[in-house]
Formats: structure tokens, C-alpha cells, sequence
């Protein structure tokens, strides 16, 4: 069995986070230390790669909540392999796909609306008399039709 011997700050400086981070993370259930004779955090040397899986998955956007659940389907909470990788990645890949789906048609709604530099209450598609958009939900309604 590995023994669990990197300090905290060995793996903040290897993973390229602060210590802070981790102590969240632990916090937060996603990794796990053990702690020595003098009630010091130790870390066994896959939590390396179970760290650097967060930080991607926080990279693409995806929710430290999100990331637990998808963590915790792994037997044991065992460090992911590059198969669970896999199959951890294709499970988001609908929501980064539905998220880049959305930025791309708020980016091209936008730059019709601004780029035409007359910001003319006439013309401007968001503009909305008399909170008429009201009856179709909350927040930006137009914005958010795809």
C-alpha cells in the first residue's frame, strides 16, 4: 500500500494551486489526505492526478459540484484513470457543447445589436416597452432563445 507522505505544500507547488485550494477541496469531499503523528495533512501521490482532473474540469467551466458527482461514480473514490477520464470527459461534453452553443448565439445576437453603432430604442431588439417580455420568464428572454 502507498504511504501517504507529500505535504500540502509539496502538492499545491505540483499541482500549480495554494494550499488554500486544497484545504477547500478537501473540505468539499473531492480529495483526501491523511494525517500524520503530529496532526499534519499527507497526501498519497495520486491525489497528483485527481487535483490536476479538477482543475481541467474547473477550466472547462465545469462546477465543483458537477465534478464530485461525476467523481464519486468511481468505485472506492479511487483516482481516475485515463478510462475513467474518458468517460467522465464524454459526460460533460453535452453541457460544454449546450454552453458554447449558447455563447456563440449571444455573441453573433450581440454584435448585430451593438455593431450597428445606432443604439436606437426603434430598432434595438432587446429593447422592451413597457415590460411587454414579461409574460415570457424572468431575466434576459430575448437574449436567451437560441
Amino acid at each position: 500500500m502507498e504511504e501517504a507522505n507529500l505535504t500540502v505544500g509539496k502538492v499545491a507547488k505540483r499541482c500549480g494551486v495554494k494550499v488554500s485550494a486544497l484545504h477547500f477541496y478537501e473540505e468539499k469531499g473531492l480529495i483526501h489526505s491523511l494525517r500524520n503523528q503530529g496532526n499534519q495533512r499527507r497526501y498519497k501521490k495520486e491525489v497528483l492526478r485527481r487535483v490536476s482532473l479538477i482543475k481541467a474540469a474547473q477550466k472547462m467551466g465545469i462546477s465543483l459540484a458537477n465534478i464530485k458527482q461525476s467523481l464519486s461514480t468511481l468505485p472506492n473514490n479511487r483516482t481516475p484513470t485515463a478510462d475513467d477520464w474518458s468517460v467522465l470527459a464524454s459526460n460533460w461534453q453535452q453541457e460544454l457543447n449546450d454552453r458554447i452553443r449558447y455563447m456563440e448565439n449571444m455573441r453573433d445576437y450581440l454584435t448585430g445589436c451593438i455593431g450597428c453603432g445606432c443604439l436606437s430604442m426603434k430598432s434595438c431588439p432587446i429593447y422592451n416597452e413597457d415590460d411587454k417580455l414579461s409574460s415570457h420568464g424572468v431575466g434576459p428572454v430575448l437574449l436567451d432563445k437560441t
